[in-house]
């Protein structure tokens, strides 16, 4: 089975976040051989904006709050309750490292099981018109374009498209139009894991 997955499966396993151990179990099947991972390079170039803006945001607030505690440090009933918002402004910093870390392993382990989708013209071109077409943002577009042009030359058995994005993919015409080439859109990677599993072939089947 190909699954393609976008940027927020990135963010998810990078950031932890509420879906973050389907993600892990979906690209542990595919370490494992039982699947075939299939990702965008955009989206693994789209973290890195990310990163970038929430750590500037992070330093720019810990930058603020220091200057703010440094006023307050001078009022005498305050000094004692100061620590406490210290070990904050240090965990925003702290946290920016941590995570730029995770998105380092993560992309290691993506780049070394999975399957990158270069941009070339012709996918440019393809996502210049679906931002029309489907009204997708352009980072969208460039994504979904990818999974398009893939899906269209693998033309695997059966697929699925995973995301988060349910409000720009999960439209009727963008369904169809996966489902034509053998593709499940599912905006949910909890769902999407539920899925790959009811299509494995059991331990049993196996033996």
């Amino acid at each position: 089975m190909n699954i393609y997955v976008e940027t927020n499966f990135v963010l998810e396993l990078t950031f932890e976040q509420e879906q973050c151990s389907s993600c892990e179990q979906i690209l542990q099947l595919c370490e494992a051989g039982k699947a075939k991972l299939i990702v965008p390079a955009y989206s693994l170039a789209e973290p890195h904006e990310k990163l970038s803006r929430q750590a500037r945001s992070r330093r720019e607030l810990q930058q603020s709050l220091d200057a703010e505690l440094r006023q307050l440090s001078r009022t005498a009933p305050y000094t004692s309750r100061i620590k406490s918002i210290q070990d904050i402004a240090s965990l925003m910093i702290q946290s920016n490292e941590e995570e730029r870390h995770r998105f380092v392993q993560c992309r290691a382990r993506l780049l070394k099981v999975g399957e990158i989708i270069a941009l070339n013209v012709n996918i440019l071109c393809e996502a210049a018109s679906y931002e029309t077409t489907y009204d997708l943002t352009p980072q969208d577009a460039l994504v979904y374009a990818s999974v398009i042009t893939h899906l269209r030359r693998d033309l695997p058995e059966q697929a699925c498209f995973l995301n988060r994005n349910s409000k720009d993919f999960d439209s009727p015409d963008i369904t169809d139009e996966l489902r034509q080439l053998n593709c499940r859109m599912i905006p949910r990677f909890d769902r999407g894991y539920s899925f790959i599993q009811s299509r494995l072939p059991s331990e049993r089947s196996q033996a």
